[in-house]
């Protein structure tokens, strides 16, 4: 350390009155009497607050903490009127401070005061005048507001360089949430769950408040909430659609940034955790002392009964409490070096994540928190599976992204969360952390490869159909490798974060001004095509368009090889008017609206989804289990996989590089690999898409025998309503017209 660095430390020392009797220290009038709490030894195992019935047959909780390097470890509960009672944990096994407190029980609040040193400049940041939350706590009652007796250094102090290493001896209590004691008594007998294989799953990303929030046949009371979310009205939609998967944004606690509180806005996606065991509390319907954890079940089984399983967007590669600079809510207080990943200047986080901090999963305690928490949402709280946000920043050792990472290492051996469906978003912010089709075996990943070509073909912005061709069959290049299949590619062509499937036909440019950041914020590569104007118009033939292109885009995805991955309100016409980063839009421009199903043109749009989704389910050829081989599998020398040109011809390599907007790709039914549960082949109609992006329309050669003698017309994205089969029948060999900017699927007819 400098000499002024010595300095500037030894101020902060004198301004928080280091030597100061505890009590003073702690938030309470010196020499004024502490109740006083039984405490019995108990047990270092499990972490957080267990209700139990011990062997002499008194109920209480059990606490335990791991606080690496504490000093000390205060246990507070909080009554009714929300006065502290505190209790120090004097037993001390394997670093976690435990004991076990006769007559707590359910419904109790409680939190931690953590001692050790003030140190900064080493990465110490232990204040006992902060509560802090169990990280175990499996329920979490009341706001993060973040005033400034939350921080565990003095946020204002005048000089912001070195505020940092100043502590705040204010106390916290009256300010943050506190964790509430649950009783875990559900064995899940009467569930069951659907074990949708991978490739028969359609996935539908949405946000427990934002789909239910507008939802007229959802009660008022119940509207944005785990419960709204089970009622029949809700899950009658997703029956409808036919997906099998919800993948329901952040559920886990979390806190809202201050920089959004001081203008007004609040954290809507929810990528802010602070509670890894906690549904989100203001998600719940029914109470936030232990009652939402029953809720979310309820929630859980109700999906199941309709076939649909549960998947959560989880965000275990940071934290709330963001940088030095940021609050002490959790970690930061409990051993802010042994959880959080710091830089050579320990005072500063290393940040791959773009949010202050980033987890230290190295560490053995880091990696077992992760792990009970995803246990625990499997086995205790019903969810079926995970996709794990910036999982590269979870997948790096010391510094860069390691594949034989502890953490990839753990999950694959883990008996309970190698079985449940994993899913990659296969990037992070930091350098090398762009890892699309790295993942092992065990995972899926997000593949934004998929999203970038196809967004810039219907834009008819690609020099050629080399990308299409690939993402189209299943990205082979990119997962054809280490026994991976054509599922481990999660289709999309929107997501949360960006731009809707309406928006990305309707602007060109981000316009994010309601976020009140300048719209400097959200990303630039939007890849979108306005169709001639930018956002809401009465032209009626850029509308029609606009609808046309939904129609191409939504075909595409749906009829593509992977698991595809649709956006809750996509298949309605949702916009968000342009904005591409609505992670703040906790109102009507981030919530699902439902009147659109009330409009005949995104009826119709809903009605096709809804229609692709079940020609899917029946048809195994467009959810094959296996890579095509691109190889002749029978004696007439048809091959599983067949690329034509718009002259009727098999594409040559010269064909691939050339200029293009046409794209002809037959799927063979009869050369599906793989067996049914019954031991017998696997047989299906054979297909023909012609996929046509230019803006004119083309005459297109139909393929003859030996591949077909005749065509029937399945989807034909012209047209603005779609009956149960358009049903028009074409003769191999002959010439069709193919509208500009359509979609034709064709099954081959005996």
């Amino acid at each position: 350390m400098s000499s002024a660095a010595e300095q500037e430390a030894v101020a902060g020392e004198r301004a928080t009155g280091e030597g100061r009797p505890a009590a003073a220290v702690n938030g309470a009038r010196p020499g004024a009497p502490l109740p006083v709490i039984p405490v019995r030894p108990g047990r270092p195992t499990p972490l957080g607050a267990r209700f139990r019935v011990g062997a002499d047959g008194v109920a209480g909780t059990n606490f335990a903490l791991w606080a690496g390097g504490a000093e000390g470890v205060e246990l507070c509960l909080f009554d009714e009127q929300g006065r502290e009672s505190r209790a120090p944990l004097t037993e001390l096994t394997h670093e976690i401070w435990h004991g076990f407190v006769p007559g707590v029980m359910p419904g109790q609040r409680y939190g931690y005061r953590v001692h050790g040193r003030w140190d900064p400049w080493t990465g110490a940041r232990w204040n006992p005048a902060k509560l802090l939350l169990d990280p175990y706590a499996r329920a979490v009652d009341g706001d993060f507001t973040l005033p400034a007796e939350v921080y565990g250094h003095v946020r204002d102090w005048p000089e912001q360089h070195v505020a940092d290493t100043v502590r705040d001896d204010r106390d916290s209590a009256p300010f943050v949430p506190k964790g509430v004691v649950v009783h875990d008594d559900d064995d899940w007998s009467d569930d069951h769950r659907p074990k949708t294989p991978w490739a028969d799953s359609v996935i539908y990303e949405l946000h427990v408040k934002g789909f239910t929030q507008r939802h007229p046949g959802i009660p008022p009371e119940l509207r944005g909430t785990y419960a709204g979310l089970a009622h029949p009205a809700a899950i009658e939609h997703l029956v409808r659609l036919g997906v099998t998967a919800v993948e329901l944004l952040p559920v886990h606690q979390f806190a809202h940034e201050d920089h959004l509180l001081r203008r007004g806005l609040r954290n809507y996606w929810g990528y802010n955790s602070i509670g890894y065991f906690a549904p989100h509390a203001a998600y719940a319907a029914t109470g936030t002392r232990g009652q939402q954890v029953g809720e979310f079940k309820r929630m859980v089984r109700a999906l199941h009964a309709a076939g649909i399983e549960v998947i959560l967007d989880v965000v275990y590669n940071h934290t709330a409490e963001a940088d030095e600079l940021g609050p002490t809510l959790s970690l930061k207080g409990i051993d802010n070096r042994g959880y959080y990943r710091l830089q050579p200047d320990a005072r500063r986080y290393a940040d791959y994540t773009g949010c202050g901090n980033t987890l230290h999963v190295v560490q053995p305690q880091v990696l077992r928190l992760i792990t009970d928490s995803l246990r625990y949402w499997v086995t205790e709280m019903g969810v079926d599976g995970f996709r794990f946000d910036l999982a590269a920043a979870l997948a790096r050792s010391m510094h860069d992204v390691d594949m034989l990472s502890p953490f990839l290492a753990v999950i694959a051996q883990d008996p309970v969360l190698r079985r449940v469906k994993l899913i990659a978003e296969p990037w992070d912010i930091g350098s090398g952390g762009y890892q699309v089709g790295a993942f092992p075996p065990l995972w899926t990943e997000w593949n934004d490869r998929y999203r970038d070509a196809v967004r810039d073909f219907w834009r008819h912005a690609l020099p050629d159909v080399r990308e299409m061709g690939y993402r189209l069959s299943g990205s082979s290049d990119l997962y054809a490798w280490g026994g991976r299949r054509p599922w481990a590619s999660v289709n999309f062509v929107t997501a949360h974060d960006g731009f809707t499937l309406r928006d990305l036909v309707s602007y060109e440019r981000k316009h994010n001004e309601a976020n009140g950041e300048g719209n400097r914020d959200g990303t630039d590569d939007n890849r979108s095509w306005n169709c001639g104007a930018e956002g809401e118009t009465d032209d009626a033939d850029i509308l029609a368009l606009r609808r046309r292109q939904l129609r191409n885009l939504l075909t595409t995805l749906l009829l593509s090889t992977g698991v595809p991955m649709l956006v809750a309100g996509d298949e309605m016409g949702r916009t968000q008017r342009g904005n591409n980063n609505a992670y703040c839009q906790d109102n009507e421009l981030g919530w699902v609206d439902w009147s659109l199903l009330q409009e005949p043109a995104w009826r119709n749009l809903s009605d096709l989804t809804c229609r692709l989704i079940a020609l899917r389910h029946r048809h195994p050829v467009l959810r094959r289990r296996a890579f095509f081989s691109g190889r002749a599998h029978s004696a007439d020398g048809l091959r599983d996989l067949a690329w034509f040109t718009p002259q009727g011809t098999e594409m040559t390599e010269h064909d691939w590089f050339a200029p293009a907007a046409t794209l002809g790709m037959y799927l063979s039914g009869r050369d599906i690999p793989g067996r049914d549960e019954h031991g017998a082949r696997i047989s299906d109609d054979s297909f023909l898409a012609v996929l046509h992006a230019g803006e004119h329309p083309v005459a297109f050669r139909l393929p003859g025998p030996p591949w077909a003698e005749r065509y029937e017309v399945v989807v034909d994205t012209g047209r603005e309503e779609q009956a149960d089969a358009p049903g028009t029948l074409h003769a191999g060999g002959t010439d069709i017209t193919v509208p500009g900017r359509t979609v034709l699927l064709l099954r081959v007819r005996p």
